[in-house]
């Protein structure tokens, strides 16, 4: 079953099910709550209001499960899980909708108040969770059938990884898993797992083999002596759109966030890519936008000064384009007002340093103050960096920084930002080594990652911009 239908199930029962407990409520509210403040009976009448409210609350609260990232994953879900996530989500939604709509009705007594909360909140919870219950619950049973599976990739060969294949296909129900092979990480062919799944290639293959067949979740199972390799895995995987599981025993050598996870009583480690909740992060693409649209408007006269600036400043364009590595590793185009004269790197790529002579004298006064990044918020914008977030740099510097810093690599996990960190605390890298020094202050970051963080780093970042100690 493709996502998409599965993700349409959940909306229409969550729409459905929020329209019907906002009706069930007005209708309470008439037949119990004003009759006592009014002492008759009060006719009911489905009014312009009524229909307004059963049509538009119930995209608040499609939006409240989206920003909160339930429907992220709309095939896998356990039922524990949901149940409490319907009881948060519903408690959440009826504060605000009562605050909202509800506290200025007239009523015979202030615990009137409390019992309207009591019955809104069990309404809305009743009506979603159920149907979803349903849902996941029909879900969960294809799964086990056999009906819908997940082709799934071992890399490894040898013993753990024959031993967790002949766990997971020996459960009594499906686990979802479908094998359709394994990948090695040594160059020979004495692989205990090929008795019992081909092999499709080695770990330089791996994005093709992801590609070519399909593949929706791997599995990393090697021996102690391959443990070196873990971190070129995890390099090759960040871009692809795959769940990575690994067996007990690896914990210690992720510097990710991981979590337990067990398929039918076989335990695994889930690799995941997220570093904040769910919430927090797209509330943090909003603020993003937000905060980008409201900075070019206000900065719309110092860029008319930049750019007579730059263009006084040197021949050459205005715009200074280059490509830099984004999240998962996947690159773009940043843009920047131009502060340095052209061909500057025509004897290849060079990092800056404080007196660098190629830098003009107008793009020093820029730098200083960061001006020149200004451009930076069309990226933001682009969805291709973040306010806040590890600096972009170019594969040709990666490539040496990973080399030194392995772990390097979960900077990746994160758009980069216009402000980071490691910016703020350490400055510009005049080198690959001050580079890897400064690496440390954004991989702090990660481990702590949070709008207040997010917060804190843009006031040091504008507390810089004034002392002008942006280079």
């Amino acid at each position: 079953m493709k996502p998409t239908k599965q993700l349409l199930k959940y909306l229409i029962s969550d729409y459905l099910s929020a329209a019907a407990a906002w009706a069930v409520f007005f209708l309470y509210r008439k037949v119990y709550i004003e009759p006592l403040k009014y002492g008759y009976k009060i006719p009911i009448e489905f009014d312009t209001q009524f229909f307004l409210g059963v049509i538009i609350i119930p995209f608040f609260w499609i939006i409240l499960y989206y920003a909160s990232g339930y429907y992220r994953e709309v095939i896998r879900k356990s039922r524990l899980a949901e149940l409490w996530y319907t009881i948060r989500m519903s408690m959440l939604g009826v504060v605000i909708i009562f605050f909202v709509l509800v506290l200025d009705d007239v009523v015979e007594s202030y615990s009137n108040y409390y019992r309207l909360f009591g019955i809104l909140f069990l309404l809305h919870f009743t009506f979603t969770y159920f149907p979803r219950l349903l849902i996941t619950s029909h879900m969960s049973k294809l799964i086990h059938n056999g009906a819908v599976g997940f082709n799934t990739l071992i890399i490894g060969g040898n013993e753990k990884a024959v031993n967790i294949y002949k766990e997971i296909i020996g459960q009594p129900y499906s686990t979802g898993n479908v094998f359709v092979g394994f990948i090695s990480v040594n160059d020979n062919n004495d692989h205990g797992l090929s008795e019992f799944l081909p092999k499709l290639g080695s770990l330089h293959e791996i994005k093709d083999i992801i590609d070519k067949h399909d593949i929706k979740e791997v599995i990393i199972a090697l021996e102690y002596s391959e443990h070196d390799r873990i971190e070129k895995i995890l390099y090759t995987l960040i871009d692809s759109n795959v769940n990575v599981n690994t067996i007990p025993g690896m914990y210690e050598i992720f510097t990710g966030r991981v979590k337990m996870s067990a398929i039918m009583g076989t335990p695994l480690i889930e690799v995941s890519h997220q570093l904040i909740p769910p919430w927090q992060e797209n509330m943090k693409y909003f603020l993003d936008i937000v905060f980008s649209i409201i900075a070019l408007i206000i900065s719309i006269p110092i860029i008319l000064f930049l750019i007579v600036g730059v263009m006084l400043s040197s021949r050459g364009p205005l715009f200074y384009k280059q490509e830099r590595i984004g999240k998962n590793g996947k690159p773009f185009t940043i843009y920047k007002f131009r502060s340095m004269y052209v061909d500057a790197e025509q004897n290849g790529p060079e990092l800056s340093s404080e007196k660098d002579p190629r830098i003009t004298p107008f793009g020093r006064f820029m730098r200083k103050s960061r001006l020149d990044e200004i451009p930076n918020f069309i990226n933001v914008l682009k969805g291709d960096m973040s306010l806040v977030g590890p600096r972009p740099e170019r594969q040709h510097f990666i490539d040496q920084i990973i080399e030194k810093a392995p772990q390097y690599i979960q900077l990746l996990k994160v758009r980069p930002g216009i402000t980071s960190w490691g910016q703020v605390k350490y400055g510009y890298a005049k080198n690959i080594d001050e580079m890897v020094r400064r690496m440390k202050y954004d991989l702090i970051y990660l481990d702590n990652m949070s709008l207040y963080v997010d917060f804190k780093i843009m006031i040091y970042t504008f507390l810089t911009i004034l002392k002008r100690k942006g280079m």
